[in-house]
């Protein structure tokens, strides 16, 4: 369920960013901004389905897995393929994700 709440997250929040990005530096309708909001609702919202203890950890551990579909965005969405220091690079963040996620604490 985790996994699957950041990657939610991650679109939700990757796509209501890009409407502003839309519509600020592409020229778009205000328009954009009302399927944007939405989105960066959702992203709120499925962030809270995170199992995990305290916000602050799961907002750290969620900036991993942003950059990886921020990546992932670029290639599909705007259609530039990352190379490889953007991928050894989100590899490093998503690694750092889990272990500020799941690494062992002390009582």
């Amino acid at each position: 369920m985790t996994a699957l709440a950041y990657i939610g997250a991650a679109l939700a929040e990757i796509a209501g960013c890009f409407a502003f990005w839309a519509w600020l530096r592409l020229d778009k309708s205000i328009w954009w901004l009302v399927p944007g909001v939405a989105s960066l609702c959702l992203f709120a919202y499925l962030l809270t389905l995170v199992d995990a203890e305290h916000a602050g950890r799961t907002y750290a551990a969620y900036g991993g897995v942003y950059i990886g579909s921020a990546l992932v965005w670029l290639w599909l969405a705007e259609g530039i393929k990352p190379d490889r220091w953007d991928t050894i690079g989100a590899v490093v963040c998503l690694l750092g994700a889990a272990i500020i996620l799941w690494g062992p604490r002390s009582p």
